[in-house]
């Protein structure tokens, strides 16, 4: 029996990740956030403190496993910077771009998030969502959660961030953040996370009558 896929794009800090997560618990399916398959090929070429040269960087990527994704210290500043190296090398992408359709493919069910699932990862996702709020309302959440953490920032620089990640994220030249055609659009600008959750269950619960 063919998995039943739900593909879940959006933006930074729109609420996807939580969505995705809690949509997991409900359905027993596996999750994979999409964003860490970098990070953690940066991250394992720091721990074997190994030159971020094309040549490595495939070779750990080729090697990449699920266990990987869950080592601490993905979203580090160093990390991020380098996973942005990582993620221009042509064969390390198409290397990681297989190993998230592979992860699509076992079960009876997944669930991915990120920024080009359904319109490059999963194309054929039986149910695609892009998730996304307004860029106040995603500052704000995003400020709350690092004041939480302690650190010492301003509302004004968290915007900012977001802003230049927005547009980077929509014009760069490999899979561009787009909403794709056939995905539900979920704004979460006034709805809380049970609210969120529970409309995308129910579309997918929907989806899943339907096939």
């Amino acid at each position: 029996m063919k998995p039943f896929v739900v593909a879940i794009d959006g933006p930074a800090a729109s609420g996807k990740g939580t969505i995705a997560r809690n949509l997991a618990r409900h359905f027993d399916w596996p999750y994979l956030d999409t964003g860490l398959v970098y990070r953690a090929v940066a991250k394992n070429l720091v721990k074997k403190q190994l030159d971020q040269n094309p040549r490595n960087a495939v070779r750990e990527a080729k090697n990449l496993s699920i266990e990987d994704l869950q080592q601490e210290g993905l979203r580090t500043p160093e990390i991020s910077q380098i996973a942005s190296v990582v993620a221009s090398i042509p064969e390390v992408r198409k290397t990681l771009i297989e190993f998230q359709r592979n992860f699509a493919r076992k079960g009876e069910g997944a669930i991915l998030d990120g920024r080009d699932i359904g319109t490059v990862i999963c194309p054929d996702a039986d149910i695609k969502f892009f998730v996304t709020a307004s860029q106040e309302v995603r500052a704000n959440r995003r400020y709350q959660e690092l004041m939480g953490q302690g650190e010492k920032i301003t509302y004004q620089e968290v915007f900012d961030t977001l802003v230049e990640r927005d547009l980077r994220d929509s014009t760069r030249k490999n899979a561009p953040l787009v909403q794709s055609g056939e995905a539900i659009l979920i704004d979460t600008s006034d709805l809380n996370v049970k609210q969120s959750t529970e409309l995308v269950i129910a579309k997918v619960e929907l989806g899943i009558r339907d096939t």
